[in-house]
């Protein structure tokens, strides 16, 4: 039986090693690791389908964002850019979250892809390893103006929410308290950003390379939501100790084919 001293150091030594993963000297032969993609496969759908009688609310639609409306320049958003973790009781608008959303994963233009077998490229506002954008973006919406108390997911063709389920504004925030491991802010949270993984994307196209590009594009998307809170007078902080299962049975999916892969907390700035 291993001590918790010796399981600590193996585990160190193993997530070192999937860090540096793919080893291009151990790589298998080309025709063992050949992708969905080069196999003819279809390719998964850029975004999860949802029940026609769904409930759907409108955001605002990108088009009308203007660089007018921001007071802060982009150096400045870079500078002051920090982790926030003390929220204001007020709420964000639609608007301001309608911004948010774009910024992370939102669309900016559908093109053609034939070099790649694709039948649609998807460009979005932050970069992903071919295209692929492998994340559902969900959110636990607390404090939104002109919008119920609940669980949502991010259709960003349709530039709308889909109602996931209600929830009870009484109970929630001591839920996400305790599942972010007793993380207090997140309870107090005006919205709190969930992004959920679909590895199949990207596996789809890059096999046994998809982990550390689907690791690598979470961040990107995290920063996007930096910088656009800084520009809205909202602060976010990103979590990473989280319980993995209760945050996927949160969001209700299953933890295999979709997971819960990095979270932040948002609201409008104390000061």
């Amino acid at each position: 039986m291993k001590d918790r001293k010796e399981y600590i150091i193996e585990l160190i030594k193993k997530n070192r090693d999937f860090m540096k993963e793919p080893d291009w000297e151990s790589v298998p032969p080309h025709e063992d690791w050949e992708s969905d993609q080069q196999k003819g496969v279809a390719e998964p759908p850029p975004q999860k389908h949802f029940p026609k009688d769904a409930s759907l609310v409108d955001l605002i639609p990108k088009s009308t964002f203007t660089s007018e409306e921001f007071s802060i320049s982009l150096l400045d958003a870079i500078s002051n850019r920090r982790s926030r973790r003390n929220f204001a009781k007020s709420s964000l608008t639609l608007r301001e979250l309608s911004f948010l959303l774009y910024s992370t994963q939102g669309i900016r233009k559908v093109i053609s892809d034939e070099r790649h077998g694709q039948k649609k490229a998807v460009r979005r506002t932050v970069p992903s390893g071919g295209s692929r954008h492998p994340f559902e973006t969900y959110l636990v919406i607390q404090r939104v103006d002109d919008l119920t108390p609940g669980i949502y997911r991010y259709l960003a063709f349709e530039e709308k929410l889909v109602l996931v389920k209600e929830i009870d504004p009484l109970n929630i925030s001591e839920t996400l308290t305790g599942l972010t491991l007793s993380q207090s802010f997140a309870g107090k949270s005006a919205v709190f950003f969930i992004w959920a993984a679909i590895p199949y994307r990207t596996e789809w196209r890059y096999s046994i390379f998809a982990p550390k590009d689907i690791l690598i594009s979470a961040g990107h998307v995290c920063q996007n939501l930096y910088l656009a809170c800084e520009a809205i007078n909202a602060g976010t902080c990103a979590i990473l100790a989280y319980d993995q299962k209760g945050m996927d049975k949160l969001i209700e999916v299953d933890g295999e084919e979709e997971f819960v892969i990095y979270v932040a907390a948002v609201g409008k700035r104390k000061d």
